[in-house]
Formats: C-alpha cells, structure tokens, sequence
C-alpha cells in the first residue's frame, strides 16, 4: 500500500486501537547522553515514541531540550546510548555504518536549517546526488529530479548555482532534494529557522502538499503557529517527552 493509500485509509475508516496499527517509527526508552569534561549531559531520557504512516508530527520546546538530537536518531545520523529503535518493523541499531546509510538513503529525507546545498554543483545536480548511490540509470534520476523540482516550483532553476539562489529558492531545492528519493519519512529541523514570514509561509505548504500526499513528517519548530499545522504534537522538556497532543480533528 502507498503512503498517500495508507493515509487515506487512516482517515476514512473507523480508527482501531493505536496498538492494533504498524508503526512506521518506533522508539522504546531512548536515552542519549554526551560526556563532558566534568559532567554528562543527559540529551534525552527513556524516550518512548510511535510515529504511523501518514502522520505530521512537530516537535517543540525550549532550546536544549533534545530536539535535534532526537531528530538526529531518527535520522541514523547518531545512535543512543540506550534503548531500541525500529524503523518500519525492523530494529535498525543493530546495523553496521554501510548498512545503516543504505537504509538512511532509501527510507529517508532530510531538510535542514542552513539548506546543506553544495555550492559547486547545480541546482540540478544536489537533487541528484543523494540519487547517484541508488542503483537508478540516469534516465530514473533525471525523471526524479524534474518531478521533484517541478513539485517545489524551482525546474527553472535547474541549471542554477545554490549562491544565485534567495533563501528561500535554497530551501525549495532541499526540499525537492530531500523528496526526490521518495522517502517514507521526512526529517526537517527548523526548516523556516532563515527564512522571512513569506518563504517560511512558502516551505510549510510544501510541506502540507507533501503531507497530503501520504508523506510522514517529523517537523522541529519553535514556531507555535507551524506546529499547530502538524496533526500531532510533542513537547520536549529537558530530554523528557512531557506532552504528545493530536490536533483537533486527526487520529491515531
């Protein structure tokens, strides 16, 4: 079943019970702490979360409550110090390097802050790249590359260098980077963090058309008014998950 299948469903028919579903993402008692020279700085503690197929999921709370760093494990990008992690029924911490980034690369999207765009290549060719370690022929990427670009308005641009771009072109093109690979999960931190109200305003659609399309989303914001877009809600507290809302309307 596609994303956007899944999704429909989920919102169509009666829901079961949240046990009765398949998570995509499946956090049990994650912990995360980072040594100092004097002290160790607990990240998160006993980190318990289920994130479904289909859902928009922001993450809030104060700086330093953990909220990259969770982002971070979800992404394969760290590992904890404690606890499982499952990703799509499989536990993935006990993978190696090679193939934890073959399952990073595959499943999927990141969409930073700060764009991450490579400054000598193209327009064109940061969508490609994450594209270049699958095993596609260049006609399956080049398709995948205009559709993505298409989808964020930027096809254009194709042909542009990231330093003749405005922030917000910058961050349409991660986007397109970052969907162009079809992940089933899209990880993006402070995505509108540098950008004006009306870029910002810009990525959140993009972000609710990909969601709309069955994409799963796990949003970091300090935006009250972004995270109120999301269908669910956790706040971060000192590493602690201290509240996980639905938004009025979606399920579980």
């Amino acid at each position: 079943m596609s994303n956007a299948t899944r999704a429909t469903a989920l919102q169509q028919s009666p829901m079961p019970s949240l046990d009765a579903l398949e998570p995509l993402v499946e956090l049990m008692g994650i912990g995360k702490a980072f040594p100092g020279e004097d002290l160790e700085t607990q990240a998160l503690k006993d980190i318990h979360l289920r994130i479904l197929p289909g859902e928009w999921l922001a993450v809030v709370g104060p700086s330093g409550s953990g909220k990259t760093t969770l982002l971070s494990i979800l992404g394969l990008l760290d590992s904890p110090n404690e606890g499982n992690y499952r990703l799509k029924g499989s536990d993935v911490l006990s993978l190696g390097p090679i193939q934890r980034a073959q399952l990073r690369n595959e499943n999927i999207g990141f969409v930073f802050q700060m764009f991450n765009l490579i400054g000598d290549l193209t327009v064109y060719e940061n969508v490609e790249l994450p594209l270049t370690f699958r095993r596609l022929n260049p006609l399956q990427r080049r398709k995948r590359v205009e559709v993505a670009l298409d989808r964020v308005g930027m096809r254009h641009r194709a042909n542009h260098f990231p330093g003749q771009l405005s922030g917000g072109q910058q961050q349409r093109v991660a986007v397109a980077r970052a969907v162009a690979g079809e992940p089933q999960l899209l990880l993006a931190d402070e995505p509108t963090g540098n950008l004006d109200s009306k870029n910002g305003e810009a990525v959140m659609s993009l972000l609710a058309g990909l969601h709309a399309r069955g994409t799963t989303i796990c949003m970091v914001t300090h935006n009250d008014e972004y995270a109120r877009r999301a269908s669910r809600t956790i706040s971060l507290f000192d590493g602690r998950i201290v509240a996980d809302n639905l938004a009025k309307g979606a399920h579980r």
